[in-house]
């Protein structure tokens, strides 16, 4: 099944395109474990009574006369309950949308939280009599640091550095409750395990049959949505939904749940998982799967380019041909992007573009010509001279850069002028992190301008890694696409120029792919002419 993995011990080239196939063939097999899992997930096969399998039916197969309330309380399963909104008779199979008026205790208005107590059962039954009910709680309220007015700029110099803001309770406006609506028989040996948690079975004469499964949306509210609980707020508004949910939709809105919910553990910040949660909220199953695919062929790419950087780098003997200002600006750039993720996002993010930039801090040693050597435990840095062909490419480094510098400066001098008189920042460091992140996300591209103005000066590109500059090409074009097509599918209207602007970076590696295909074979005709002369003076 996989390519072999058999190598000679001399034969290094051979031991790289082995680890590269085994990291292949790895992905390959996730990939298709993920498949058979997806598979099955929209596949579940109902029970057949027939092939004597034991099978648990639905409560909602006897058709009952149900009934839907909702109550408020400080603690669940600990203070009183007070009813908010009753919808009797309530039928699974129609949805329906209601605007209440919820009161708020003098706790909550004194930075407390409330909670929604949601109760499903037997029509005229009370719900804490009902032993066939079913219930479930959802957090009315959440805390989080209240969206203030930033600072405007000129009081950037009054206050010195930003100050942390106390966690203040918010209201959730919406209350978006689902149950499973069809009438679904379950194989007892193969009930699936995300629905476990959920079931409650209890036998009914000969068969076994579940209770309702119901379920409370924490992906319908947003950060943008939440209302500040202030202490003068005696009512706030409250929207109340409810649809019903085939197998598939309900299965799939507890994986995105439990998603949400690690990444929270994960330590993402609410910002960025209101963005994916609402991403979520806006997309169909089809489409995720879609996404999973090209983040994990982005993830792959990137892998890959850094892997075989490393490994021409660390060969690199002559730095001829290589722009000094290409890396550094890209060290920079990284060093930047690493610094602005350091103040709220997770370890797993952190720790691939701390290894980017790790990486780039090397790269400028090495085409510094920087050795660090311990004499005595104390760091001796010496730094090696350049032979004729790396002076060269120096001079048309410092050129390219000076050519370059026309264009960046005013558009920098400009950019610092307008973030200054329209744009409001948190602190002095915000302001000076935020105006050179966008610099180097706005103006990153042109980096590769001295690299490419030295490859058509020595007429070459043997210096250059061509492989890494493929992974990471076709990596940029495949997440440029994606973002054009987002921006296409987008409620919000974006104009064309934005959209053609994603593909900036696109445009260098095209003229890099002429040059490797006009130099290349320039140079296969000067080596032919060569060999000719030296079979006619033979």
């Amino acid at each position: 099944m996989f390519p072999s993995c058999y190598s000679k011990p001399g034969d290094s080239g051979s031991k790289r395109m082995s680890f590269t196939r085994i990291f292949l063939g790895v992905f390959v097999v996730y990939m298709c474990h993920t498949a058979w899992v997806l598979y099955g997930f929209l596949n579940t096969k109902p029970c057949d009574k027939g092939k004597g399998e034991q099978c648990i039916t639905s409560y909602l197969a006897d058709r009952p006369i149900l009934q839907l309330s909702v109550f408020t309380c400080l603690v669940p399963e600990e203070s009183p309950l007070h009813l908010l909104l009753t919808v009797d008779p309530f039928d699974p199979h129609s949805a329906f949308e209601k605007q209440v008026n919820v009161s708020l205790p003098e706790e909550t208005r004194a930075n407390g939280s409330l909670h929604a107590v949601v109760y499903l059962h037997k029509a005229g039954v009370s719900p804490l009599e009902d032993h066939r009910g079913v219930h479930h709680v959802a957090p009315l309220t959440t805390y989080t640091t209240p969206r203030h007015t930033a600072a405007p700029s000129s009081a950037l110099r009054q206050q010195g550095s930003y100050r942390l803001e106390a966690l203040v309770s918010h209201w959730k406006p919406h209350l978006s409750i689902t149950v499973l609506s069809t009438d679904f028989p379950f194989n007892k040996a193969g009930l699936p395990s995300d629905l476990r948690r959920h079931m409650r079975v209890f036998p009914d004469g000969r068969k076994t049959t579940y209770l309702p499964l119901l379920l409370v949306d924490q992906l319908s509210v947003g950060a943008r949505d939440l209302l500040e609980v202030s202490s003068s707020a005696r009512h706030l508004p409250l929207t109340v939904s409810y649809r019903g949910a085939s197998l598939q939709s309900f299965r799939f809105w507890i994986h995105l749940q439990d998603l949400v919910h690690s990444l929270r553990q994960f330590g993402f910040p609410e910002e960025n998982i209101d963005e994916i949660k609402e991403t979520l909220r806006g997309s169909n199953l089809y489409l995720l799967i879609l996404t999973a695919l090209v983040t994990a062929l982005h993830l792959i790419c990137e892998f890959l380019a850094l892997k075989n950087d490393i490994t021409s780098w660390r060969k690199k003997k002559s730095m001829a041909g290589m722009s000094r200002r290409t890396v550094v600006w890209r060290c920079l750039g990284t060093l930047l992007v690493f610094v602005h993720l350091l103040e709220d996002t997770s370890l797993l993010v952190l720790l691939p573009v701390g290894l980017g930039a790790c990486v780039e801090v090397w790269k400028v040693f090495k085409v510094f010509k920087i050795h660090v050597h311990l004499k005595s435990y104390r760091p001796i840095m010496h730094v090696s001279k350049l032979d004729e062909a790396e002076r060269k490419t120096a001079e048309y480094d410092s050129q390219a850069s000076r050519y370059l510098s026309y264009l960046v400066f005013p558009l920098c001098v400009g950019g610092v002028v307008f973030s200054l008189v329209y744009l409001r920042y948190k602190s002095c460091y915000s302001w000076l992190i935020n105006i050179l992140l966008t610099g180097v996300y706005a103006l990153g591209f042109l980096s590769m301008v001295p690299q490419l103005f030295i490859n058509h000066k020595l007429r070459a590109v043997d210096h250059l890694q061509g492989t890494v500059l493929m992974y990471r090409g076709v990596n940029t074009l495949l997440w440029d696409l994606c973002s054009s097509i987002s921006c296409l599918s987008s409620s919000d209207r974006v104009s064309l120029s934005h959209q053609l602007f994603c593909f900036r970076d696109e445009l260098f590696f095209f003229l890099y792919l002429y040059q490797r295909r006009h130099y290349a074979h320039k140079a296969r005709l000067r080596e032919a002419g060569s060999k000719s002369k030296k079979v006619k003076t033979q």
